[in-house]
């Protein structure tokens, strides 16, 4: 068989193939013949080659996890999980678990995806319009005040000099745009460029907490998942650590794995550390006490990222008006600079 890409399945394709896959396994349907079937119903000739070299694997193994490790494809985290589930005989909830996971890590970065593109997109419009005033439309009210026997003063030879100056190096500029344009794709569609932008996102103040309450959306999903597939509390601790890529939220984690060593209760210990607020460790603290602390955690789970979500629509409304207002008084100041003098002169000829 050939080589199939080596490109890591994104949200969408891991939450579509756990949930077909626990579908298959809760109607008894063992996971050769369930990877056989998916894989014949596939019109995508990548992912039939994915599915094809994990059947052939297990075919000859009988080893699911080695055989998803095997096309390289899968993350480590979904990974460890798949071995955990098979070990465990409880493969159909872990993949149950994980479809929901990755359906709502999908949506999350989608939300950020959009809340990103949109004021850059806008951005990128008005200036756009201001370099289109100031290099075509500024120099037409140039030559109509040449033709009145005067020139433009003040703020319009201003921007007049800057349109002239932008347009003697457009090429420069040309090159410029280019270059922010592949930056954004960069950004945007490989790995370590989304890691770049999500390390700025948590610096800025408008997006910080949309990427806290993502990372803890995360980290929740991840403990809930664990303690699911039947790990206690200390080990959901290690590997939904793994999940975030906040380093503050890394280190507030670990220290809560030492203070559970020490006999600290798990909720004490998140709301000691700041993990969570006072109210979900409240909720943790129940869970603990009747026995639903997986659940408890999928329901923290949910609520942050319904505050994710909630945020970036916020930012976004916030943010249309002010790049609106901001274009429009732009554009208002560079016409009213050269129509008010305009106007003027033309008021004292009639």
């Amino acid at each position: 068989m050939g080589q199939i890409s080596k490109k890591p399945l994104k949200n969408r394709e891991l939450a579509t193939f756990c949930e077909q896959m626990a579908m298959m396994l809760r109607a008894g349907i063992s996971s050769l013949e369930g990877i056989s079937i998916l894989k014949e119903s596939l019109e995508d000739s990548e992912g039939r080659a994915i599915l094809a070299e994990v059947y052939e694997e297990l075919e000859l193994s009988g080893d699911l996890h080695g055989a998803l490790v095997k096309t390289g494809v899968f993350p480590q985290y979904f990974l460890n999980l798949a071995e955990i589930g098979e070990r465990s005989g409880r493969l159909d909830e872990v993949f149950s678990s994980l479809a929901v996971y990755y359906d709502r890590q999908d949506a999350l970065s989608k939300n950020i995806k959009s809340a990103v593109t949109y004021p850059c997109v806008m951005i990128g419009m008005m200036l756009a319009v201001i370099l289109v005033l100031v290099i075509r439309v500024m120099p037409i009210f140039s030559r109509v005040y040449e033709q009145l026997g005067t020139e433009m003063s003040g703020i319009s030879r201003s921007i007049m000099n800057l349109g002239t100056w932008l347009g003697r190096y457009s090429l420069a500029i040309v090159v410029i745009a280019v270059l922010l344009v592949v930056l954004a794709l960069y950004l945007s569609l490989t790995g370590s460029g989304r890691r770049h932008l999500a390390a700025m996102g948590r610096r800025l103040p408008f997006t910080k907490r949309i990427y806290e309450a993502t990372a803890l959306s995360r980290f929740a999903d991840g403990m809930a998942i664990t303690l699911k597939s039947g790990l206690d509390s200390d080990e959901g601790l290690e590997l939904s650590g793994k999940l975030t890529e906040s380093e503050e939220l890394r280190e507030k984690i670990e220290v809560c794995r030492k203070k559970t060593a020490e006999g600290t209760e798990l909720g004490e210990a998140f709301k000691e550390t700041g993990v969570f607020s006072g109210l979900h460790a409240r909720m943790v603290n129940v869970g603990i006490l009747s026995g639903s602390l997986d659940q408890v955690m999928e329901r923290v789970a949910e609520q942050y990222a319904e505050e994710a979500n909630d945020r970036i629509a916020k930012t976004v409304s916030r943010l249309e008006p002010t790049l609106v207002a901001v274009m429009s008084i732009l554009v208002g100041m560079i016409l009213l600079s050269v129509m008010l003098p305009l106007m003027g002169i033309m008021s004292g000829i009639g």
